[in-house]
Formats: structure tokens, C-alpha cells, sequence
């Protein structure tokens, strides 16, 4: 594998931005590692953190390099700041730079990465976890499939329970007022049903959630919405909280469930 750590300007936001890019390499002679490169275009996940990491975190808590080594895909891991992937009432454009912006310098800088939607995953955790939801329900064209590791995927819940001031006032700034928020694009209930309603494409979703975890019946109220809407979604749980040891884990079983494999990749 080839690992790109990439500086480059974003116009939608008016400021330098960084992103990790892993890359399929052909290799026979790296100990303890097999490196595979396919014919072709690139199948790419798009990886995205949580609320209190940037786009080093999946490297530096996870073996994600490893784990695609055998598979021949590329990896985006882009930093988005607390910016919840939506275009924020303060001005900053993090929705339609995830959205739009990023998958075309992505494609302009690496020409091997597919643009075939079906060939695209949006992954992550936490904020990230609703920020892969989103992308798979509001930018269908692009993204295929999206997954959710411990997802904060009951927004309106998640904003309006909200103890910590401080976050209160991130929240209204990012999202919003409640009335706002509630029946929004930022609102996966309400987009999820939009999409449905206007017959558009329908993304594959796949979730995990630890039974311990402050998410957990967000993301219970989650998967019981999108099944009723017939969304094609694999939703799994098991005992765990909010850490890095099981979206370690997490990450892999996503892996496989997007390119429906049945292999180790430890």
C-alpha cells in the first residue's frame, strides 16, 4: 500500500484542508504484509472521524492499512473540524465540500479511483457515522453504500438532550435552531423519507452499535425508521461503548459486508 498524507486548498471553504489517502500496491517482498493492486479503477471508501479527532485518527487508533492491503481499494480519511458534514449557519461549507468538492479532487488527483456509485462507500464513526448516513441518503449519485459505527444518528435527540452549554451553542451554530434542524436535509429521519418519497436511488446501509453506548437507542430509533421505509440495511449490536477497540474491529466487518466477502483480513 501506498500511504499520501495531501495538502491541498478547498475553494468551498476558502482555506487549506488535509487528507490521508491510502493507495492498492502490487507487492511481494513487504514482511508480514501482502500488498494487492487492481486492473482498472479503484472501489474508494471515504472514512470519516468523530467529533474530537481530524483525519490522522483512523491511521493512529486503527490497522486500517493492513486490513486493505489484501483487498485493492483506496481509502479517503479527510478532516472536516467540528463541522458535523453540513453546510453550518455560521458560513462554512462542510456538506457540500464532503459532498461535492472532495470526491472530484479526489478523482482529479488520483484518476484511478472510480466514479462508478456503486464502487463508492461512506464509513466512519460517531459524528462520522452520521456523516457517512448522509452522504449515502442525500448524494445517492455518488455514494453507493454508506456505514455507521456507534452513529449519531438520531440528531434531533442527540442536539435537543445536550447538557454541555458549550455544545449547545455548537449545535445551534452548525445546525441551527430546533425548528430548523427537525424535518431538514440535516435530519436523517426526515431525509431518509424524502428519498423515498421522491423514488430516488436508495443507498445500501449497514450500522453497528455497542449495547453500552450513549447512541445506542438513538441508533435502535434509527434502524427501526429505515426498515420501515424499506431501506436495505444490515444494522448489528453487541456489548461495547464508545471506543476505539471495537470500531477497530467494526471496521473490518464493514469492509466485508460493502464488497460481500467472506475472508480474513487481520
Amino acid at each position: 500500500m501506498a500511504l499520501m498524507h495531501v495538502d491541498f486548498f478547498s475553494d468551498v471553504l476558502g482555506m487549506c484542508m488535509d487528507m490521508d489517502v491510502i493507495l492498492p500496491q502490487q507487492t511481494n517482498g513487504q514482511i508480514g504484509m501482502e500488498g494487492k493492486a487492481s486492473t482498472g479503477s479503484y472501489k474508494t471508501m471515504y472514512l470519516l472521524h468523530g467529533m474530537s479527532d481530524d483525519q490522522t485518527v483512523w491511521q493512529r487508533r486503527t490497522s486500517i492499512e493492513r486490513y486493505v492491503s489484501k483487498l485493492g481499494i483506496a481509502v479517503v480519511i479527510p478532516t472536516t473540524h467540528l463541522g458535523f458534514y453540513t453546510d453550518t449557519t455560521y458560513g462554512m461549507q462542510y456538506w457540500t465540500f464532503i459532498s461535492e468538492e472532495l470526491p472530484r479532487i479526489c478523482r482529479e488527483f488520483f484518476p484511478r479511483m472510480s466514479d462508478k456509485r456503486e464502487d463508492t462507500l461512506a464509513a466512519g464513526l460517531s459524528m462520522g457515522g452520521y456523516g457517512a448516513w448522509k452522504l449515502g441518503l442525500r448524494a445517492g449519485d455518488t455514494f453507493g453504500a454508506a456505514a455507521s459505527l456507534s452513529g449519531a444518528l438520531d440528531i434531533e435527540e442527540d442536539v435537543r438532550n445536550q447538557a454541555d452549554e458549550k455544545k449547545k451553542h455548537l449545535f445551534r451554530g452548525i445546525f441551527g435552531s430546533m425548528e430548523e434542524l427537525v424535518g431538514s436535509n440535516n435530519d436523517l429521519f426526515a431525509l431518509a423519507k424524502k428519498q423515498v418519497a421522491g423514488k430516488k436511488e436508495l443507498p445500501r446501509l449497514y450500522a453497528w452499535c455497542g449495547t453500552e453506548d450513549f447512541l445506542y437507542q438513538g441508533n435502535l430509533k434509527a434502524w427501526k425508521h429505515m426498515k420501515k421505509l424499506g431501506y436495505n440495511l444490515t444494522c448489528e449490536e453487541s456489548a461495547g461503548d464508545h471506543q476505539w477497540k471495537y470500531w477497530d474491529e467494526k471496521i473490518q466487518d464493514v469492509l466485508r459486508w460493502w464488497l460481500g466477502i467472506d475472508m480474513d483480513i487481520t
